[in-house]
């Protein structure tokens, strides 16, 4: 058996994989709705051919299979773009923030801080998610996600900072 050095690093990277998962899944969920395949909106798109005039033999295929899914197609293209950002705002922050917590395991600080800055960039990634998907402009789970994200790269760059420079000097 494999002894993990790295635990709580682990537990973080694959739980914010999952989540990462779940918003890319949500994306392609919205985008089989609203057959918007590109783009965010109807507009994006205009200029492009659409693959359901002539489809082929997969597009067919994919087209009756999804359309059985919904009872009604959305109209929100809103929602769709919500949900792109939700996706790329996590892409976007997570992975800087899951590098300051395996750097800090590795140099063996405290486990309070590992878990302070792991819990810390998942409940912020889960609430700005929530409300930027949830919600057109400011809300509550934005401003979490916003500020609790914040604090992640302040207090992880300054602790990798400094046991970094403990570490060399």
């Amino acid at each position: 058996m494999i002894e993990n050095s790295i635990p709580i690093s682990t537990l973080f990277i694959g739980l914010n994989g999952l989540i990462a998962f779940f918003l890319s899944y949500i994306v392609a969920f919205e985008r089989t709705k609203t057959r918007v395949w590109h783009g965010e909106s109807k507009k994006d798109i205009a200029q492009q051919p659409d693959p359901l005039v002539n489809p082929g033999a997969w597009a067919t295929l994919v087209e009756q299979s999804t359309q059985k899914l919904f009872s009604t197609q959305s109209q929100d293209d809103g929602l769709l773009q919500r949900k792109v950002r939700a996706h790329g705002n996590f892409a976007e922050y997570v992975p800087h923030a899951l590098l300051f917590v395996l750097a800090l395991e590795l140099m063996q600080v405290q486990i309070w801080l590992l878990w302070l800055l792991g819990c810390s960039i998942t409940v912020a990634r889960i609430a700005h998610a929530w409300g930027l998907i949830k919600t057109y402009g400011p809300s509550p789970g934005r401003a979490i996600g916003f500020f609790l994200t914040w604090f992640v790269y302040i207090v992880g760059s300054l602790a990798c900072v400094y046991y970094g420079l403990k570490g060399i000097f």
